[in-house]
């Protein structure tokens, strides 16, 4: 278990401030992650990647010559904000284009994608690829929905060095895309991680069985057998890896780097024992082992657990591999002379703050209320919300929710205290909680805040339709953002009702909290009934099965936050003066 930590909520920011002060050799602190604190004087593509913390030497241990130009590092097991992702990318490239590559996650995907978007209109020319090495994860007809896990190192470094070899952007997407089409991994676990602050691991191992295909977030694994030796775990994972060699690779005659992975508590001695006889089953099938690695290389925080991946080669493969690398996390051979980058300067650009009526003024001041009751139920329920998540997921939640509420509820008051009107406070707050939160519940919640924000306005009277309108208005973009629909098992069922009922009752002539206490009503046995659904999407689908019995965290923080905002504000200010507004 963790041992070592201050308050949770603030561990990712610390051990990134104490990792950058650490291997200050080869990366600085920049906003939202790390970049190189060296150069070599030419300019190259830039390779920015990224993901959740908790993987070290993932992510940030792999910036250096040779491997990554910039990552951007999210909260523990939570994907990095679309702020982060811009910031780091942003201050990594030098005019030649950037690549961005992270595993297959619903939240990497939508905050690294609103980058992107954000990048591009910009003028900046970047292009993704998406790691998908995880066998367990999806069969090989849905290959692009596997996760990716280990794998993230081949892709990298294959990436990196492409660029460090001056390949243009067009050459370091295609031998990146080659790599994830050539990488296959998979994982097992005897025992779960547990994160800082919690009293018990996200997932438990009976005594004496394995888990079978677990992700790198403490989600559990998707089978479970009995626990093997090591010769017979060695046979477990080359027989299984054997049996989805790439389209194009023959296994005999194949040149092949094997990756074993130890997860965060199994030793290296261990994985010395196991991998004794991957080697020599590789060569028994007449495959050739390249410049294998030993050690860890992706982990997840303290998890029992290891991973075995293959990369098979090419020439082009086989060059880029072996070249040159030097990271915190990660060497091979040695490169070249390098100088001192310059300082990142973390500029802070105050934006000024609109024109707003009065009574917009006044709707913003109910919005700053309503942030302190999310802020209030958020940090009641926190750690409920991480028992629910881990069921079926990674047990973030709680955090993430957190971290998010209070960083919105700042932003909201700082703008209300700047004479903000309402839409401009929501989306001070809805910019801060995604930024802060991260995770695809940080990006789903600043969709909500400024989709309402945009109904409301900062000029007009905001009135009971004119709240029923942008909580419809927030619906149908967070379908339309993360791609879910009602029995999905994911916010969306809770959120639908919500807008369903809010409209019909104030459609029907009810006062505003009153209508919203119906709605709340509505949302809360919604997300109470997701309990019987199984998960399609997100991370949560590949435990489908297991989230069964269990209501689904997201659904169950929305229909909270509504009834809180009800209990602590609607219904306080539901005075005949109040009335309407």
């Amino acid at each position: 278990m963790t041992r070592l930590f201050n308050d949770p909520a603030a561990f990712a920011d610390e051990m990134i401030e104490g990792f950058a002060a650490a291997a200050a050799r080869w990366v600085q602190a920049a906003p939202g992650g790390v970049v190189r604190s060296t150069t070599s004087g030419t300019d190259t593509v830039a390779l920015v990647v990224g993901g959740g913390s908790g993987h070290y030497p993932a992510f940030g241990g792999l910036v250096g010559p040779g491997l990554a130009h910039g990552a951007a590092m999210g909260n523990l097991f939570a994907s990095p904000s679309a702020q982060q992702v811009h910031s780091i990318a942003t201050a990594c490239d030098t005019g030649r284009g950037v690549l961005l590559s992270y595993g297959n996650y619903a939240g990497d995907v939508l905050h690294f994608t609103q980058a992107q978007d954000r990048l591009r209109a910009e003028g900046h020319d970047v292009r993704t690829v998406l790691v998908t090495d995880d066998i367990w994860s999806a069969p090989p007809d849905r290959i692009e929905e596997r996760r990716g896990i280990a794998g993230d190192l081949c892709v990298f470094k294959v990436a990196g060095a492409a660029a460090e070899a001056g390949y243009d952007l067009d050459g370091v997407e295609r031998v990146a895309r080659h790599a994830n089409d050539r990488t296959r991994s998979f994982g097992v676990a005897f025992s779960g991680c547990t994160l800082p602050g919690a009293d018990a691991p996200l997932f438990d191992v009976p005594q004496g069985r394995m888990a079978v295909g677990l992700g790198i977030h403490g989600e559990p694994g998707i089978d479970e057998v009995a626990v093997p030796t090591a010769d017979e775990l060695a046979r477990l994972f080359v027989e299984k890896l054997l049996e989805e060699v790439p389209a194009g690779v023959e296994a005999p005659g194949a040149r092949v780097v094997p990756l074993l992975n130890g997860l965060g508590s199994v030793k290296y001695e261990e994985l010395f024992v196991v991998y004794r006889t991957v080697a020599r089953l590789l060569a028994d099938r007449g495959v050739t082992v390249v410049d294998p690695e030993v050690g860890e290389l992706c982990t997840s925080f303290d998890m029992a657990g290891c991973s075995l991946t293959l990369l098979w080669l090419d020439d082009e493969l086989e060059e880029l591999w072996s070249a040159p690398a030097d990271s915190s996390g990660f060497r091979k051979g040695s490169v070249g002379a390098q100088q001192r980058a310059a300082a990142v300067v973390l500029e802070h650009t105050e934006q000024e703050i609109g024109a707003a009526s009065e009574a917009s003024r006044r709707a913003a001041a109910t919005i700053a209320d309503a942030f302190d009751a999310i802020v209030a139920v958020v940090d009641d329920a926190a750690d409920e919300l991480g028992r629910l998540d881990q069921v079926a997921g990674d047990g973030d939640h709680g955090i993430g929710m957190t971290r998010g509420a209070h960083a919105g509820r700042d932003a909201a008051r700082a703008a209300l205290e700047g004479g903000a009107g309402a839409k401009t406070a929501l989306d001070r707050g809805a910019v801060a909680w995604s930024d802060r939160a991260g995770g695809t519940s940080g990006a789903i919640w600043a969709t909500i805040l400024q989709a309402v924000g945009a109904q409301l306005g900062d000029e007009a009277r905001v009135g009971r339709e004119e709240v029923a309108r942008g909580v419809r208005s927030a619906s149908d973009a967070v379908m339309a953002f993360g791609k879910a629909a009602v029995g999905d098992k994911t916010m969306i069922d809770a959120i639908v009702p919500f807008a369903d009922t809010l409209a019909e009752r104030v459609g029907a002539g009810e006062e505003l909290a009153s209508a919203w206490d119906a709605a709340a009503g509505a949302a809360h046995d919604a997300a109470q009934a997701t309990a019987d659904l199984r998960a399609t999407l997100g991370r949560a689908k590949s435990h489908g099965e297991r989230s069964i019995g269990t209501p689904d965290p997201g659904a169950v923080s929305f229909a909270l936050i509504v009834r809180g905002v009800h209990d602590r504000v609607l219904a306080a200010s539901s005075s005949p003066s109040a009335q309407g507004e």
